[in-house]
C-alpha cells in the first residue's frame, strides 16, 4: 500500500452500513435504483458496489431507467465524446423527473471528479439531487441519507486518495468478477486525464485481495479479472520494485480457473512479470499493452516513458515465454504534431507486432490535460484520414493473425447467448478473442471445449468437442 493513501478503518465502513439501514427505514426513501455506465472495467465494478449499496438500503432494481425511483449515472470523461452522452442522458430525465417530482437523480465517477464540474452540474441541471466522486463512493448510504432528510442537492468532492474495504457488491454475473488490486495513476501521460480524476497510485493489501479471491472462488467464480489503471505497478517493495509478479504467483494458488488483467502500461512489464505469467497454471495468455504510437517523437511528447525499441523488446519477450499468447493495444492518431511519417511508424510497428486486436482512438483534447495546450493541434480532415487507413491496415492483418487458431483447440467461458442467434452461445477464449459456438441458455458459466473452424472478423468460430 503506498504510504499516501488513506486506509478507511474499519469503524467507518461499519458505520456506513449502519447509515444504509437507516436508509432502509425511511419510509419515504426510493424503492427501486438504475445504475448507468459509461466507460471501463473500472467503472463497471465501481457500478457494482453502488449497486450493492443501494440493495443493502433496501432498493431493487428497476428495468429502465425511466421507471426507478433513483437513477445514478457512472461517468467517464476519458473523452470528451463520453462526457458529451452522459450530460445529453442526464438531461434526458429532467422530463421525466418534472412528471414523477420523487425520482432521484446522482451523478458521479470520474467526470463529477474533474475540477470545476460539480459547480457545472449544480448550475446547468438543477434537477440533479447528488454528485459525488470516485474517493467518496463508499460514503453513499451517509450521502444518499443526508439528502433525503436535507431536500436539498448535495455535492461530495474531494481529492482524498482512499482505500475503502469491504463495500458490498451486486455482481452481474455469477461465473466471472472483477477484482480491484489499485487504484490511481502516477504517469502523468499529457493527453491523459486520470491521475486528476482518479488520484494517484493506491494499492490494496495483498492479504485483502486474497481474501476476496478466496471467497470468489468459494462462491462458484471461475474467471477473476484483475483491475487497476496500472495493475503493473501494484505495490512496492522496500526496494521500490512492484509486487505484481509475487500477488499473481500467490493468486494462482488459490485455484480459481482464469485469472486476467487490466491496463498494463509499458514501462512497468518487467521480465519477473513475464515469468510469473508463464509459470502460473491460471493466468490466461492474453496480454493489453498499449502502444498509443510508434513514432518515438510522439511517444515523448506524450510522455510515455518507453520508446519504441523497447516496447517492441517486452513484445518479443513475452512471446518467447508465452508462445502464441494474445496480445491487444490501444492507439492514438493525429496527436499534436504528430506529422506523416510518425503516422507512418505507427502503421509500421501495427504491421510489425500484429495484435490480435487494437482498440483505436483519434485524439481527443482533455481540460486539464498538457497536451491540450500543445500547438500544432491535426486538423479534423486529416485525423479522419489517418484513424481510417489505421482500422483499415489492423483489420486486414488481424484476420490473418487469428487465423493461426483454425483446426485449434480452444476453450471458453460462455457469458451470454449470442446476438444474432439463440441457438449460439459467445465467450471470451484463453486468449482474450471473442469465440461463438453451438449452444444455449444453460451453457452460460460454463467452460466448453471446442475447434474453431472459422475466422470471421473479430471473432472465432467454433464447433463444440463433447
Amino acid at each position: 500500500m503506498r504510504s499516501d493513501s488513506v486506509l478507511i478503518p474499519e469503524e467507518e465502513m461499519a458505520r456506513q452500513r449502519d447509515l444504509a439501514l437507516e436508509v432502509k427505514a425511511l419510509p419515504h426513501r426510493p424503492r427501486s435504483y438504475f445504475v448507468v455506465t459509461y466507460g471501463c472495467q473500472m467503472n463497471a465494478h465501481d457500478s457494482e458496489k453502488i449497486a450493492g449499496m443501494l440493495e443493502e438500503m433496501g432498493l431493487l432494481p428497476a428495468p429502465r431507467r425511466e421507471e426507478a425511483d433513483f437513477v445514478i449515472f457512472n461517468t467517464c470523461c476519458i473523452r470528451e465524446n463520453a462526457e458529451r452522452k452522459a450530460l445529453g442522458n442526464v438531461a434526458w430525465l429532467k422530463e421525466i423527473k418534472r412528471q414523477r417530482p420523487e425520482m432521484m437523480i446522482a451523478v458521479c465517477g470520474c467526470m463529477a471528479q474533474e475540477p470545476g464540474m460539480a459547480e457545472r452540474l449544480l448550475k446547468q441541471y438543477r434537477f440533479v439531487d447528488l454528485i459525488f466522486g470516485t474517493s467518496n463512493l463508499y460514503r453513499l448510504p451517509e450521502l444518499l441519507l443526508s439528502r433525503l432528510n436535507a431536500g436539498a442537492p448535495l455535492v461530495a468532492v474531494d481529492d482524498a486518495d482512499t482505500l475503502p474495504e469491504g463495500v458490498p457488491v451486486r455482481r452481474l454475473r455469477h461465473d466471472a468478477a472483477y477484482l480491484t488490486i489499485m487504484y490511481g495513476c502516477n504517469n502523468f501521460c499529457s493527453y491523459c486525464i486520470v491521475p486528476y480524476v482518479r488520484g494517484r497510485e493506491r494499492s490494496r493489501r495483498e492479504e485483502d485481495i486474497l481474501r476476496e479471491a478466496e471467497a470468489l472462488a468459494a462462491a462458484g467464480v471461475r474467471e477473476i479479472m484483475l483491475l487497476g489503471q496500472n495493475v503493473n505497478s501494484y505495490g512496492l517493495d522496500s526496494a521500490g520494485k512492484p509486487l505484481f509478479p509475487s500477488l499473481l504467483r500467490r493468486l494462482d494458488q488459490v485455484g480459481i480457473e482464469r485469472i486476467r488483467f487490466m491496463t498494463s502500461h509499458p514501462k512497468d512489464l518487467s521480465n519477473d512479470l513475464i515469468a510469473a505469467m508463464a509459470e502460473s497454471a491460471h493466468v490466461l495468455p492474453q496480454f493489453h499493452l498499449p502502444v498509443q504510437s510508434g513514432s518515438d517523437p510522439i511517444l515523448l511528447r506524450m510522455n510515455r516513458h518507453y520508446t519504441r525499441s523497447q516496447y517492441l523488446d517486452r513484445v518479443r519477450k513475452l512471446r518467447a515465454a508465452i508462445p502464441g499468447i494474445g496480445l491487444s493495444t490501444d492507439m492514438i492518431v493525429a496527436f499534436p504534431g504528430e506529422t506523416e511519417a510518425d503516422f507512418e511508424e505507427t502503421l509500421s510497428l501495427v504491421s510489425e507486432v500484429r495484435y490480435d486486436s487494437a482498440f483505436t482512438f483519434v485524439y481527443s483534447p482533455r481540460t486539464g490535460t498538457k497536451a491540450a495546450s500543445f500547438p500544432d493541434q491535426i486538423p479534423p480532415e486529416i485525423a479522419k484520414d489517418r484513424i481510417t487507413r489505421l482500422i483499415a491496415l489492423q483489420e486486414a492483418l488481424q484476420r490473418e493473425t487469428l487465423s493461426r487458431f483454425l483446426n485449434q483447440e480452444e476453450e471458453l467461458l460462455v457469458e451470454s447467448v449470442s446476438r444474432r442467434s439463440e441457438e449460439a452461445v459467445s465467450g471470451k477464449g484463453r486468449h482474450g478473442i471473442s469465440i461463438t459456438l453451438p449452444g444455449g441458455a444453460e451453457d452460460i458459466g460454463k467452460i466448453l471445449r471446442c475447434r474453431i473452424v472459422k475466422v470471421k472478423n473479430n471473432t472465432l468460430i467454433g464447433e463444440r468437442i463433447p
